[in-house]
């Protein structure tokens, strides 16, 4: 789950990390209201969206005076701001965070995620930071710093004090930093994070250390454990979906494919769209039923897929093991006959209660053609697909 800036400052600030002061407004007289409480000769009118280069996209103005602040606010506002990580359709603003301005001296990145490769949480920075860390990541490498954390004893001072160093910080800089890293790690703890970003993290004219812009991103399946972060969650950031399937308990991910699919287990979905991709097709979706799937939710699943203009096609791929197979035919079945399914549908079943499955879809009536495995069931609704478009 991720949130926005304004609400990344708030967790930094409640846990002593310097930030500037700051407020929220949905509206354009609310931003000004926020100004006008600001004691600050400069304002920074910052649109507040899930992703990364809204200063690119001109939805980060720096200003001087409370009637620019108005003129800003009514330029961003309701925008539809296009960035690297929205894609060409961009991304409706709806909320404003309003803050003082501060004297940059030097801008650094700092960041924490976990590392796939190691298991362990890994500190990041670098004395390039800004709107350009993407291109030095992938220019100059060399100037990106890492610590791998040790789980055992967690982060420690001296690894703080070498990261600080290595980002070039003298004096004072060094324990401010310093502390702004351990706030880091114990809320990356705590709230069971995926990402915790400051980018950039400067040095003021006057030797402080301030966070000028911050990421979270939440472990979604730890959610549970924190009702206060899930509150936080801005549905209209999320696609809409997506946020269907979550009602569901399906995990379904949208892609740009024609051929949708219905699986049980990520790793079976992951195969089953590997093996489209071989076969010259393009999935459509990623969609986990899970292991203990109802009819019901078979057929929830179905109306997703169906919910995609992009669907020509479907492509049902299930291994019973805690999931029967009877109960898929079943769902697939009634999901069928509801939603009017007119588009090539192939369906390979195998395992739990499997030969029920196929009797099931057998006797139906309906235009479903069967499989006899991955290899085949990718083969069939490929060409159907491209049949059907020729």
């Amino acid at each position: 789950m991720n949130i926005h800036e304004y609400q990344a400052k708030q967790l930094f600030k409640a846990r002593g990390i310097n930030v500037p002061e700051g407020g929220v407004a949905y509206t354009v007289d609310e931003a000004v209201k926020v100004a006008e409480s600001l004691d600050a000769s400069v304002y920074v009118v910052k649109a507040q969206i899930h992703a990364g280069g809204r200063g690119k996209g001109g939805g980060v103005k720096v200003v001087k005076s409370l009637a620019d602040v108005k003129v800003e606010a009514e330029n961003i506002l309701g925008m539809q701001l296009v960035t690297h990580q929205t894609g060409p359709e961009g991304q409706k603003v709806r909320r404003l965070y309003v803050e003082a301005g501060c004297d940059i001296a030097r801008e650094l990145y700092l960041g924490m995620l976990i590392d796939r490769a190691t298991s362990r949480i890994t500190i990041m920075a670098s004395t390039e930071g800004g709107m350009d860390i993407e291109e030095v990541a992938e220019n100059t490498p060399e100037k990106i710093i890492k610590a791998v954390i040790d789980p055992a004893v967690g982060l420690q001072g001296y690894e703080c004090r070498e990261i600080a160093y290595a980002l070039e910080l003298t004096g004072k800089q060094v324990g401010k930093a310093s502390k702004i890293m351990m706030a880091m790690y114990n809320a990356f703890i705590e709230l069971d994070a995926s990402i915790v970003e400051i980018n950039p993290l400067v040095v003021t004219g006057d030797d402080d250390i301030m966070v000028l812009d911050a990421k979270v991103n939440f472990d979604d399946n730890a959610l549970f454990r924190h009702k206060d972060i899930e509150e936080l969650r801005d549905e209209a950031e999320e696609d809409p979906m997506e946020r269907k399937a979550q009602e569901h308990e399906l995990s379904y991910v949208k892609l740009d494919g024609n051929i949708g699919c219905m699986v049980n287990g990520a790793g079976l979905a992951m195969s089953t769209m590997d093996i489209i991709k071989f076969h010259g097709g393009d999935p459509a979706n990623f969609l986990d039923v899970g292991g203990g799937a109802t009819k019901e939710r078979v057929t929830e699943a179905f109306k997703l897929i169906l919910s995609d203009p992009n669907v020509e096609g479907i492509l049902v791929n299930i291994f019973g093991g805690i999931m029967r197979c009877d109960i898929i035919a079943e769902g697939v079945i009634a999901a069928t006959k509801e939603m009017g399914l007119t588009m090539p549908l192939v369906v390979r079943l195998a395992g739990t209660n499997v030969e029920q499955g196929k009797e099931l879809l057998q006797k139906s009536g309906l235009n479903i053609t069967p499989a006899s495995d991955l290899r085949d069931a990718a083969d069939k609704i490929v060409l159907a697909v491209k049949r059907e478009a020729a």
